[in-house]
């Protein structure tokens, strides 16, 4: 169980209740196995300064510090009770509904296409088209929440030394040069002025280009209004692709010289006084076939987009939907949604 929510945790992924079932089994389970024996040596157990009436006191104060079991067991009651559908009575209770994006909605585009120089050159591309400008440029130590555009490195950068990649990717694209914290706090490879997030500065420019970085909530909260977040990662299951615009999974060792010498125009003229661009609109798939609607909550089921977290493939008609796949907001069963 500990591993469990604490491998949660490390994938930035909700461990609420999982934490919980830890601390309240784990602290139960001590409780009950000193007591048995306490049991076993009587009265005496009870002496102080015997081992086991010292073990059942620390074993006691463990179901109650740090979060009562009582409270333990609420949490993961109502973590429980937010998933169920309807009951047998007819009464509704909604599932928890999947949170949006930290940053928002995106395009979430990403360049798989070809090999590395041809998915740089997508993405370039891209960039230019939404109006990027990288004739001009600012200076690589402008504060962060000045700056029009940033290059920030995270851990997925691995060697001090590949800080010179980030360091010509900014240079390249007129950037200034930006952290995750714990690049800044554990490595120190840049001043602690210079990380993004939450609790750091925040970016709120035109063009944000995460490199290394995975996607912590604390980091992707402080540049949700970004107006254009790319992501270059080597995981593509990290969470910085579900909030970015357009993206790149590879090596970051390989992506960035090519990223740079795509966008660099030599010398940089500066950079006018920043004007805020909208952010890219997605594009809409056309239709391949009816949508249907939940009667329970009015969840619209899109045969282009399919149900991401159902595992139900993008593409998939209503018709082709397993019998047993429930409405994600309320869980109401197939056979209660209508054609629209």
């Amino acid at each position: 169980l500990i591993y469990s929510a604490a491998e949660l945790k490390e994938q930035h992924a909700p461990y609420g209740m999982e934490s919980a079932m830890a601390k309240m089994y784990a602290s139960d389970i001590a409780l009950e196995v000193t007591n048995d024996a306490l049991q076993i040596h009587g009265g005496s157990g009870f002496l102080k300064g015997m081992e086991v009436e010292r073990a059942y006191r620390d074993a006691k104060i463990t179901t109650i510090y740090e979060g009562t079991n009582e409270i333990q067991r609420v949490v993961i009651a109502s973590h429980l009770v937010g998933r169920l559908g309807k009951s047998s009575g007819g009464e509704s209770r909604s599932a928890a509904k999947k949170p949006a994006p930290i940053t928002g909605i995106r395009k979430k585009t990403i360049f798989r296409e070809g090999d590395a120089a041809q998915q740089v050159a997508d993405l370039v591309a891209a960039l230019k088209k939404d109006g990027h400008d990288f004739s001009v440029g600012i200076p690589m130590d402008t504060p962060i929440p000045q700056a029009e555009r940033v290059v920030s490195a995270g851990k997925g950068i691995g060697e001090k030394k590949n800080m010179k990649l980030v360091e010509s990717l900014a240079k390249a694209a007129g950037a200034a040069i930006g952290s995750s914290r714990p690049v800044a706090e554990t490595l120190k490879y840049l001043p602690l002025n210079r990380y993004v997030g939450m609790s750091g500065q925040k970016f709120t420019g035109n063009l944000y280009i995460a490199c290394g970085i995975s996607g912590a909530s604390q980091h992707l909260k402080g540049i949700k209004d970004a107006s254009t977040i790319v992501a270059i990662n080597k995981n593509g299951n990290a969470p910085i692709f579900k909030n970015c615009d357009y993206g790149i999974v590879g090596d970051v060792a390989e992506i960035l010289p090519l990223l740079a010498a795509a966008l660099d125009s030599g010398e940089k003229q500066p950079a006018p006084p920043m004007v805020k661009m909208k952010r890219p609109t997605s594009p809409k798939p056309a239709p391949i076939g009816d949508r249907y609607v939940c009667s329970g909550c009015g969840y619209e089921y899109v045969p282009e987009l399919g149900d991401e977290d159902g595992e139900i493939a993008p593409g998939t008609l209503f018709e082709q939907l397993p019998v047993e796949w429930v409405c994600p907001e309320c869980a109401e069963a197939k056979d209660q949604f209508v054609k629209a």
